[in-house]
Parts: structure tokens; sequence; C-alpha cells
């Protein structure tokens, strides 16, 4: 009888994904052409990614353009009879909900370098979600400039 010999397995520290690889290659270049097309403008992003769409059964385009004008980096613009997008320039600010006309027109779905996200599509939402981001921050000054009840005891102790 003949002992066949035992097969090697493939190692798979070698094994290559080039699904992955293509993948974080066209992130990159997105980044890449993005930050080329910012450039320019001097604005900073504070967003890690985003999303951004517009409803065209309820967007009143034609009649506002009020979206457009408020952008502030074009990234809406007028094509063909209705508002067209151009991603790569998006910021996910805001502006283009705050002077739309229609309620769940426009959708922006951000994510912030902490990893949260935020979604929101009509004005009221978006300025409740930046009355939250301040009033954290002022909290977070306040308690850098007054003293914590702790300390206060601790200093006026009865000498």
């Amino acid at each position: 009888m003949k002992v066949m010999p035992k097969k090697k397995k493939p190692d798979k520290s070698s094994d290559v994904n080039i699904f992955q690889i293509l993948t974080e290659t066209a992130e990159k270049e997105k980044k890449k052409r993005r930050e080329e097309l910012l450039a320019p403008l001097g604005i900073k992003e504070f967003f890690v990614e985003g999303k951004i769409t517009i409803d065209k059964r309820t967007c009143k385009g034609l009649e506002c353009k009020l979206c457009i004008k408020a952008c502030p980096t074009n990234a809406l613009f007028w094509k063909s009879g209705e508002v067209g997008i151009t991603e790569d320039l998006c910021i996910y600010c805001g502006s283009c909900i705050l002077n739309c006309i229609v309620d769940d027109c426009i959708k922006i779905m951000r994510k912030r370098q902490n990893g949260q996200t935020e979604r929101f599509s009509k004005p009221k939402d978006f300025v409740t979600l930046q009355h939250g981001i301040c009033a954290r921050k002022r909290f977070e000054r306040i308690n850098d400039v007054f003293p914590k009840p702790e300390t206060y005891l601790e200093k006026y102790k009865s000498k």
C-alpha cells in the first residue's frame, strides 16, 4: 500500500484579500481627492464621514433653490430640473437643511471624530442638536472656571 504525502495547509498569514486592498485604495483616493477639492476653500472638516440625500419627490427646488444658495462649498447645484449633489464637496454642515422650505426633503447623516453619529432632516432637529453640543461645551468651560464643592470646602475649612 502506497502512502500519500500529506498536503501542506496554506499559510493564512500569506493570504491576500484583494477586495479589502481595493476598498482601502479607493477610500484613500477618495479622501485625497476630497482634500484637494476642499483645500482652496480653506474649510475645516469636522466629520469623519457622512451622507446627504435629497428626496426628489418633495423637493421644491425649481421654486426656491435656497439650499443651493446656502451651501458654502457649492456641493449642491442645479441640474436638468432638479438639485444635484457633489458628494466630494459636501462637508455635512447642515446649512442646506436650515434654508430648505420643506421638512424631510434633505437628509444628512454624519459621523464625528469620537464615533458619534448624527442624523437630521428638519431645521428643528438641527438646531436642537447644535444647542445640545454648545450646552455641553459651556458646561465643560464652567467646570474648569469654578471650583468643585469639595475643593472649596477644603480651602475654607475652619482654621
